[in-house]
């Protein structure tokens, strides 16, 4: 029977960790963009969820009011589905595989 070797697991939980805040600090500098209406409305987010900027093309702003504001939320909504998907997709290759169950990481 062998040994359960405690010292051996906090190393790896620490190694682990190590490679996580690594990551995080490398998401903050990942960016994505989000779109909508065809490209009108563009929207850039950081991996780790943050706004960055939204760009409005001249036939966005011909666009009505309600029409407008439901785009850059479309885009905004669309550009933070991609960091979420894009910190699964970093945090997934640090964990060992089966790991991450089918519904990814909860809360992100």
């Amino acid at each position: 029977m062998s040994e359960f070797d405690l010292g051996a697991m906090m190393r790896q939980a620490q190694m682990l960790r190590e490679q996580m805040e690594t990551m995080q600090k490398s998401l903050d500098k990942e960016i994505v963009e989000g779109t909508a209406g065809g490209g009108m409305v563009k929207a850039k987010a950081t991996g780790t969820q943050q706004i960055l900027s939204i760009e409005l093309t001249p036939a966005a702003l011909q666009e009505e009011r309600e029409m407008l504001q439901d785009l850059i939320v479309a885009a905004v909504n669309n550009a933070l589905e991609r960091s979420k998907a894009l910190t699964q997709q970093k945090v997934g290759s640090l964990l060992p595989p089966g790991l991450m169950g089918p519904g990814g990481i909860p809360g992100l």
